[in-house]
């Protein structure tokens, strides 16, 4: 435990700028309690802000007041370190992020000092972070997070999660990067590491405020500010390292499928891209070219000679991937399994013996990557793999994945036996978001031992900051839908912001199918990205550029000879990123961070001088959206392959000079290095767009989706809005006339969520009126509803006025997996059923919610307590009342409890909301998640 810091600090403003940099903003916090002391004592360890030249000395071990962060100097000019306490800067582990930690450990000479200077709270052994600055600042970073480009708003938790079918408030991915960029009202920037490997709350929602929260003591790396966005990026990439340099196929066009299932299969789909003159330099093997999933192996029958095949690849110009996964079937005889359990390499149980969990093969082992034997040992098996022809691996599974488990990974009470370098020993919760970098770590070393003369190529789907060492990386089991084409934009731009250039999604959607529209879209701006893969998965429609017809064909060839005509620029930005940490595609503002107007663009990005500018609306083409320019002379240009469905490209200053060597595409698709051509042209003449043949859907009730529904029964009367989130618009009890809804159509009236995030998906969809019965065929009046989440999920409400007894409205939601993916063991990413109703106070200040809680007390809170969030054994024990003191009445809520991990209330200005939260977990076809609830209105003695 950390003893300092242990009381919460009462001051809103729990950061410090220097007046140097901010001296209009320091006029506002200069009577805190927290504001810093000028100056401090003369060491090398610092509280608040220093004197402007101070000297080196010995740590400080002078008391200060609670809240101030102890800060050293680390690395270079303008980054910090800051921790917690002297005693929290000793008992922090060590960094995983630094590509050097020692240079995270060393404190420097110099004589700047912090222009913003964080706060801390330590509570138990959880230490608490926050960072105020000032108003107009745009928050940016995250890592791998779903959602706008801008974070503003936005919590993310640094969980490495499964997170198949995730949507655009889905709070945990795959990956983890506790950093943010902080671009300031005048275009300076600032960068903030929260440098752990726990699990970390990212908490961007108040405004101008960083907040992390982790358990035990970490280090916060300050980097900053200084005059540009790209300054930031490159200070960060001296600290967690740069990208390794790719080899120059590896930005060619990718090709993959779960699964091509044959060596016959896999040539077919090659020669095809060939016969059609549509570019490929790769092309993907996922986990069925196995025997029986079994890592190192091959199928006998279906890739009875990989080597082979790989020549024949290797003589059209083309390359294969191949993937391995770290779940290893428990099975003797099997030499990956006997190897490793000779040479004990697999994660412990609390007790000693191996864990195992189930993954693909059945029950799995999994090595312990946190062991330099155990990475040895991997990487010793994957050079002996490499020499079958491979010439990549692709990781997956690795945050690492567990089938059956509520959790979608191994228990955090696991053993690592790290090496002392990096932790020790510790629980899987140290090192649970390092795994899939270090898998990848020992996966790049054994390319490396290989061959030495060639640059390995690893993909990742887990990782940390700092993964871009090792591996490339994509956006995770994405949708086919437009909504996702959306968000791969601002999803490849985060990470490029986070340290990670090397990216891209899976174009045209992994899960479910593209139409020839989205498709052709999605490759358009696809082709343009930095890392650029199709895929996949099982039981989908074919994907490749053909199956959609020809005129979606030729979108793709346009597209892709597009790219290849562009990668010597694009291979000189991968060099310039690898030397300087720059990202590759950037963000519109990075343009002209200055101008407010270019930070929430997230449909334009830049690679080096280029703006392409994309449409991501399927009712309109590029050519037909607004685009906005930076300052400067922009150019349009293309190379007479202009169509709709692609994107605008915009060139500054009129020509590209690549100072990186040309690449020459290898095979019958060889394209023209000459970029002179690379000028402004004029417009070429549009040709048809891709015929737009998205189907309607067919569901039982569609026709009433777009009519206002009333439901009158007894003592009440609803309305309910089908199109836009199914919401509940009104609740009225006839007797007393009385609305107890507060809505308009657009906003606010009867909701669920499918996340903890206030409006995650479920919230805008359009809902379907599956069934509907009417009181005077018998039947209860009743409605039942159904909101497609994406994922394979839907949102279902069954709305009734009870038959026997119509005093009383019952609502049953859930949230229900019809299709979910296969790649998660049937089981779908976390999702939380979040019911949210909006009350009208009928009298504000006479109305208060009470209950008797599951530990017996009485509660009670008036709209004066804000918002509370009641857990465990302070929930109500199964109903709780909305109070009207003024007429003497209540409305009461009865629920489930054990369907209910959360209760919370929160006040508005003349409104109330009363939410019911179940547990977060995935759900599979047999394990949805239900809360059924019911509302009555009685007289209150």
């Amino acid at each position: 435990m950390l003893s300092p810091c242990t009381r919460r600090i009462s001051s809103p403003l729990l950061a410090s700028l220097s007046h140097s940099r901010f001296h209009s903003h320091q006029r506002e916090y200069r009577g805190s309690p927290l504001a810093p002391r000028l100056p401090p004592p003369p060491l090398r360890c610092f509280r608040g802000s220093p004197p402007p030249a101070a000297a080196a000395g010995a740590v400080a071990t002078m008391a200060a007041p609670v809240g101030e962060m102890v800060w050293v100097p680390v690395l270079e000019e303008g980054v910090f370190r800051f921790d917690a306490s002297e005693e929290a800067r000793s008992a922090a582990g060590p960094s995983l992020s630094f590509v050097e930690p020692r240079r995270r450990e060393e404190p420097r000479e110099g004589g700047d000092r912090p222009a913003v200077v964080p706060a801390c709270e330590v509570a138990g052994n959880v230490q608490k972070v926050v960072i105020k600055l000032p108003s107009g600042t745009s928050f940016y970073g995250t890592g791998e997070a779903s959602g706008p480009l801008e974070r503003t708003g936005k919590r993310v938790f640094t969980w490495n999660t499964d997170a198949w079918g995730f949507g655009p408030g889905t709070t945990s991915l795959y990956q983890s990067h506790p950093w943010v960029l902080a671009v300031l009202p005048d275009g300076k920037a600032f960068g903030v590491l929260a440098d752990t490997t726990r699990r970390c709350e990212i908490d961007l929602r108040q405004e101008c405020t960083i907040k992390f929260s982790a358990p035990s003591a970490y280090p916060i790396i300050t980097f900053g500010p200084y005059n540009s966005p790209a300054e930031v990026t490159m200070s960060l990439s001296h600290a967690i390292g740069t990208v390794a340099m790719p080899p120059k196929w590896s930005l060619g066009y990718h090709q993959c499928r779960w699964s091509y299932d044959s060596s016959e299969k896999v040539l077919k789909v090659v020669r095809t891209f060939r016969e059609k003159g549509i570019p490929c330099d790769v092309i993907w093997m996922d986990i069925d070219y196995m025997d029986g999933f079994r890592c190192f192996t091959f199928d006998g029958n279906r890739f009875p000679d990989p080597k082979s095949m790989a020549d024949d690849l290797h003589s059209t110009g083309c390359k294969s991937i191949w993937m391995l996964d770290p779940g290893i079937k428990k099975e003797k005889g099997y030499f990956v399994y006997d190897s490793g359990s000779e040479t004990d390499v697999w994660i412990k149980k609390a007790d000693g013996s191996p864990f195992i969990g189930e993954v693909w093969p059945g029950d799995c082992v999994f090595p312990d990557f946190t062991c330099e034997r155990t990475r040895t040992w991997w990487a010793s098996l994957v050079r002996d793999f490499v020499s079958n022809g491979v010439d990549g691996i692709w990781n997956d599974m690795n945050e690492p994945a567990v089938f059956k488990t509520t959790t979608k990974t191994m228990p955090e009470s696991n053993i690592h036996r790290g090496d002392a370098d990096i932790g020790g020993v510790q629980n899987h919760s140290y090192y649970h978001n390092v795994y899939g970098m270090l898998m990848a770590r020992s996966t790049y070393e054994g390319m490396v031992m290989a061959s030495t003369d060639k640059r390995p190529f690893v993909l990742t789907r887990a990782g940390f900051i700092g993964s871009q060492r090792y591996a490339a990386t994509w956006t995770g089991d994405n949708l086919s839908n437009w909504e996702h084409m959306h968000m791969s934009l601002p999803m490849v731009l985060q990470l490029g912001l986070s340290g990670q250039p090397l990216s891209g999604p899976d174009i045209g959607g992994f899960a479910g199918n593209a139409t020839p529209k989205l498709f052709g879209r999605w490759m358009g701006v696809g082709a343009l990205f930095p890392f650029s893969r199709g895929h996949s998965e099982t039981g989908s429609i074919d994907h490749e550029p053909w199956s959609f017809g020809e005129e979606c064909e030729e979108v793709c060839r346009l597209a892709l000879l597009r790219r290849y005509r562009l990668l010597p620029h694009i291979y000189t930005l991968f060099y310039l990123s690898h030397k300087k940490g720059a990202p590759v595609a950037a963000p519109l503002f990075f343009a002209d961070s200055q101008d407010p107007g270019l930070r929430k663009i997230e449909t334009s990005f830049l690679l080096g001088p280029l703006l392409i500018c994309a449409s991501t609306s399927p009712d309109k083409g590029a050519h037909e959206c607004a685009h906005k320019l930076p300052k400067g002379v922009w150019s349009r240009f293309d190379f007479g392959d202009s169509h709709p469905d692609l994107p605008v490209m915009y060139l500054q200053g009129g020509a590209i000079l690549p100072v990186g060597r040309p690449i020459k595409h290898v095979g019958e698709a060889s394209l023209d290095d000459d970029l002179s051509l690379i000028v402004s042209l004029d417009e070429n003449e549009m040709i048809s767009p891709i015929p737009d043949i998205d189907e309607p859907s067919g569901q039982e009730g569609a026709e009433l989706s777009k009519i206002p529904i009333d439901l009158k029964s007894g003592d009440w009367l609803l309305k309910v809005v089908p199109w836009i989130g199914g919401r509940i618009i009104s609740m009225t009890h006839l007797p007393t006339d009385s609305q107890w809804l507060h809505s308009r159509i657009e906003i606010n009236g009867y909701e669920e969520y499918s996340g903890t995030e206030y409006r995650s998906a479920g919230c805008t969809e359009e809902y379907k009126v599956v069934r509907r019965y009417l009181e005077q065929s018998g039947e209860e009046e009743s409605i039942c509803l159904e909101g497609d989440i994406g994922g394979g999920l839907v949102l279902q409400r069954h709305i009734s006025i009870l038959k026997d007894n119509p005093k009383i409205v019952q609502i049953n939601s859930s949230i229900q997996a019809r299709s979910v993916g296969a790649g998660s063991g049937g089981f779908s990413r976390l999702v939380c059923l979040r019911v949210h109703p909006t009350f009208t106070l009928l009298h504000p200040t006479e109305v208060v919610v009470a209950f008797t809680a599951i530990n017996g007390s009485k509660q009670e809170f008036s709209p004066e307590s804000g918002e509370v969030t009641l857990e465990g054994d302070l929930r109500p024990n199964g109903e709780w009342m909305l109070v009207d003191k003024c007429v003497g009445v209540s409305l009461v809520n009865t629920f489930d409890p054990s369907q209910v991990s959360k209760c919370l209330v929160h006040w508005g200005t003349g409104d109330l909301n009363m939410e019911l939260w179940s547990e977060e977990r995935p759900v599979s076809k047999d394990t949805p998640l239900t809360i059924c609830h019911q509302y009555e209105l009685r007289q209150t003695c």
